[in-house]
């Protein structure tokens, strides 16, 4: 993710919801990848440390792990590194895994 102007709080520092964003983007892909066919995973919980502050015209990479992959639920530890490979997040995401509703596949809006 390149960091930008949009992604910064008003002292010009990385906002924390943007790394929190990230991470369970990553942790939520994981997720998917690991449900069995008819399920889905929707994050349940986000828990993050901020560990070095970022300013604008870099690059950020996340790497998400599984901890649990379960029936019911995923947890995912995923890190969130800076272009010169410095930590700038640690999360852990939780995942609830529920049945896709076929009214509404993957990436379609909602009719209503």
């Amino acid at each position: 993710m390149a960091v930008v102007h949009r992604h910064l709080q008003p002292l010009g520092f990385l906002h924390g919801g943007a790394s929190v964003t990230l991470s369970e983007s990553v942790a939520t892909v994981g997720a998917w990848l690991n449900c069995p066919p008819g399920k889905m995973a929707l994050g349940s919980s986000v828990n993050a440390s901020h560990l070095r502050p970022k300013r604008s015209g870099g690059q950020l990479w996340a790497v998400g792990i599984p901890d649990y992959v379960g029936p019911e639920k995923q947890v995912w530890e995923v890190d969130v590194r800076d272009e010169s490979g410095e930590r700038v997040c640690a999360s852990r995401c939780t995942l609830a895994v529920v049945n896709l509703d076929p009214r509404f596949p993957l990436g379609a809006e909602d009719p209503a």
